[in-house]
């Protein structure tokens, strides 16, 4: 039976591994850490007594690549999420509160109600969206922004931030692009929001180990990988902590690590190397009854609030300034604004706060052009990671497209 080996078991490492076993590849997984999933992890947190995410994950329901894995791997009704495409916000400036309600369709008809438009945005704004579609490959998202203060404040900047977490001041234009094109521009058919449940491991780490297992697949965790060896223009040798595995001609590596590991294995590597940081923070208190399980907000710290089955929690992308914040006064800041979010009397609970240092690489157009292709110039050398040329930021769409691509390239090697 054919070999194929993928170093790394966060999503994208997963994705390849099922490409390549879906085409008849005998597949080791090794990872270095003791758990799968990479940042799209879960586990039991001692001080909260609840199994958490590390990071809450959004996707939408127009991400296809995330739709066909979780069917492949038998994990569909993992994610739960409202029918069509809601989002409601919070400006906490004012207490101005609204719910954009997008139709289906990719003509935006919704832009001409009042009530289902962003406070103070007129019709006109949404027509001058669509300067950020066209092409500018050099260009910030800052110098394509709309001149509606109102639209930018209360819909494009808190989609792009979270989208890219990277300022706007630097971030991509085509990158943002890339993103209204498959959200917005497509039709409120292709942005319902879509939360991992009950967990990000019990949706899409879980059942993908699973499936790999019933399919004749290896995964092996704690095997970190030391080295690489090559020869004659391909990838002969892998040298693991526990001893070398020789690989054949025609037998494809998926090398899916993160981008400084990747750099550090594989000679003349370019790869991003900036980066930027996401915070969350959990509080273990169960939400009330009909509790809206996402808002956006404005004007806080906080920027995205979730709201599940046993406690809340806040994402704030492009978090570097909170990296060395105290603690306890964020908890507390963040805690008041989710109590006046979802008008609550009730003391801080117990809370947790987690913060990603390098959560993404910096989505800038500068480091855009330091992405690598999923090939390489070993011919059995593949690489996979939302860092990888995508042509999405770092999400997990991006992610799993990723491995998708490299296992899919990495089955032709043997056809």
């Amino acid at each position: 039976m054919k070999r194929a080996y993928v170093i790394g078991a966060g999503l994208a490492g997963l994705a390849a591994a099922v490409a390549l076993t879906r085409e008849g590849y005998a597949v080791t997984v090794s990872e270095a850490a003791g758990q799968a999933g990479g940042r799209c992890r879960s586990y039991e947190d001692r001080q909260l007594g609840l199994t958490i995410d590390n990071g809450n994950h959004l996707v939408l329901s127009g991400n296809r690549t995330v739709a066909d894995y979780l069917a492949t791997v038998g994990a569909s009704d993992r994610l739960a999420g409202p029918a069509d495409a809601r989002f409601p916000f919070v400006d906490l400036r004012d207490d101005a509160r609204w719910t954009l309600r997008m139709n289906d369709g990719p003509i935006p008809w919704w832009t001409l109600f009042p009530d289902r438009r962003v406070p103070g945005t007129k019709l006109t704004d949404y027509v001058a969206l669509q300067a950020m579609l066209r092409e500018s490959p050099a260009a910030t998202v800052a110098e394509q922004l709309p001149a509606s203060v109102a639209l930018r404040e209360r819909l494009v900047e808190p989609l792009l931030l979270a989208a890219l977490n990277t300022p706007l001041e630097s971030a991509s234009a085509a990158l943002a692009r890339a993103i209204l094109r498959e959200t917005l521009a497509t039709g409120g058919a292709a942005c319902a929001p879509r939360i991992a449940t009950p967990t990000l491991a019990a949706a899409f780490v879980d059942p993908a180990l699973d499936w790999l297992t019933a399919h004749g697949a290896t995964v092996r965790l704690g095997r970190r990988l030391r080295g690489i060896a090559f020869a004659e223009g391909r990838l002969a040798r892998l040298t693991f902590a526990d001893g070398d595995e020789a690989i054949g001609e025609d037998e494809p590596v998926v090398l899916a690590v993160p981008a400084w590991v990747a750099a550090d294995l594989v000679p003349g590597l370019v790869v991003p190397d900036a980066h930027h940081a996401i915070l969350n923070a959990h509080f273990a208190l169960a939400p009330p009854a009909g509790a809206e399980p996402i808002v956006g907000v404005v004007g806080g710290a906080a920027q995205w609030l979730f709201a599940f089955p046993d406690r809340f929690s806040v994402t704030i992308s492009a978090a570097d300034a909170l990296v060395d914040a105290d603690r306890d006064a964020l908890a507390a800041q963040l805690w008041e604004e989710i109590a006046r979010v979802y008008r609550l009397d009730a003391p801080m609970p117990p809370w947790r706060i987690l913060c990603e240092k390098r959560a993404t690489f910096a989505a800038t157009p500068a480091q855009a052009r330091r992405r690598p292709s999923a090939t390489t110039r070993w011919r059995n050398l593949l690489l996979a990671g939302d860092w990888t040329a995508t042509g999405l930021p770092s999400t997990i769409e991006g992610a799993l497209r990723s491995g998708l691509v490299a296992g899919n390239l990495g089955a032709r090697l043997g056809a």
